[in-house]
């Protein structure tokens, strides 16, 4: 029997998973998503386009590929609709590589509502949420009153719809948030029907069987693991289980199923919404790395917060993850920087500590290792001994602190500009 790759982010999100799950497709039969929605943005670019995918696997683009949207996801059909319209002029073959689980949920109009509903009676305590109705959803999966894919082939399903709409309603009631329902509805329902032009199916068989056939299958994840909801900065994070461990429930795989672990970082970090980040650079620093990194949410259009590569963090991820190999992204937005730093550990109360902190309210002082910067434009570079000694050896560094090699340097957000090591 084969193994079950995984790729995951081992930050608070926008590593460039989707453009690397696009560039390792050619080596797998089945790319599946496990986890989280719309509130991901994958971005791929290639042949002068470019793609953002919220929920559909990032391998839909190569042929003869397939594509399954697990059981773990929660699925807004208007924005499926979006992205099937956004995908039908360059694929032709939609219905027969794209598979959904019947087990998956189903975003509901009032899902989104509810969202905004939540977040602005938080007030000055808002979470960041990106209001696509995520936590809603699988607050109904977790309390046993959501509405999964397989519900759309009922012949009740309307009812079902009104009955969980109307608790909903009964809900926004205690909140004040004007709206008006009709319009949430209509793209809703479009999507509907156009899902059930897809094969809905119990996806674990699937799976399971086509590992027993010996083919390959890669699991793309969303969002990253410091937003996981256990092991993530709570409450600053997602609803859904980002790190490796929720594959195999996403998806409905034993954990001896699992071979490799990717794990996928930005070479400095970024950060959307609230919550820590121990290496935020609020200055000029910081502007420079978002607008070189063009650092705006690919869902929302918020500006990300930046700052320095975090070595604690990053440790912490991969220990979690169990990560086997690392690939790095976005090295290219680090040209041009005369110095770079590192932060290798904390100093929090004039003691020092590599152990992650997720305590947003602690002093915590990042301890810094200065290396230095390269001026050169890489992004035209094609292998990975073209790429400037300064590069190599920060590359270098980060090998040694996790102990994990780095297989894939990204020099740019093209698919071509992605280099391999092995």
């Amino acid at each position: 029997m084969t193994k079950i790759d995984i790729l995951l982010g081992l930050q608070w999100g926008d590593e460039g998973k989707g453009k690397i799950v696009d560039a390792l497709t050619p080596d797998y039969d089945i790319i599946t998503r496990f986890q989280g929605g719309p509130n991901a943005g994958h971005t791929l670019e290639f042949n002068d386009k470019k793609f953002i995918l919220h929920t559909i696997p990032s391998g839909i683009f190569h042929p003869g590929k397939i594509n399954i949207i697990g059981n773990g996801v929660v699925l807004d059909p208007e924005v499926f609709k979006k992205e099937i319209n956004m995908l039908s002029s360059e694929n032709s073959e939609l219905t027969s590589k794209l598979i959904i689980s019947s087990k998956a949920h189903l975003i509901l109009p009032t899902h989104r509502i509810l969202d905004a509903a939540y977040e602005k009676a938080k007030g000055k305590l808002k979470i960041g949420s990106t209001l696509k109705g995520i936590s809603p959803a699988y607050t109904d999966k977790a309390s046993r009153n959501g509405v999964r894919v397989a519900d759309i082939l009922k012949d009740n399903f309307r009812e079902i719809y009104n009955s969980n709409t109307e608790r909903h309603l009964a809900m926004l009631a205690g909140y004040d948030l004007e709206f008006n329902l009709s319009e949430f509805e209509e793209g809703w329902f479009e999507g509907i029907e156009l899902l059930k032009q897809f094969k809905i199916a119990n996806t674990e068989y699937l799976l399971n069987d086509s590992l027993n056939e010996g083919k390959k299958i890669l699991a793309e994840g969303a969002q990253g693991t410091l937003l996981d909801i256990d092991f993530g900065s709570y409450p600053y994070v997602t609803s859904s289980n980002t790190i490796s461990a929720g594959a195999c429930s996403g998806m409905g795989v034993s954990p001896k199923a699992i071979g490799e672990i990717f794990g996928i970082f930005k070479s400095y970090c970024t950060r959307v919404g609230s919550g820590p980040f121990p290496t935020e650079q609020d200055n000029d620093l910081g502007q420079k790395l978002r607008d070189q990194g063009v650092e705006y949410g690919s869902t929302t259009g918020r500006p990300r917060r930046c700052g320095w590569l975090d070595i604690p963090a990053l440790k912490y991820s991969c220990m979690i993850n169990g990560v086997t190999r690392l690939f790095m992204t976005k090295a290219d937005v680090l040209s041009g920087f005369e110095k770079i730093q590192i932060c290798t550990s904390y100093n929090i109360d004039g003691k020092n500590t590599d152990v992650f902190s997720f305590d947003d309210d602690k002093n915590i002082e990042p301890v810094y290792t200065e290396v230095d910067g390269w001026q050169e434009n890489i992004s035209a570079c094609k292998h990975y001994n073209e790429l400037p000694q300064a590069l190599k050896s920060y590359i270098r560094t980060i090998e040694e602190a996790t102990g994990l090699p780095i297989d894939i340097v990204s020099v740019g957000p093209d698919r071509e500009e992605t280099l391999f090591r092995t």
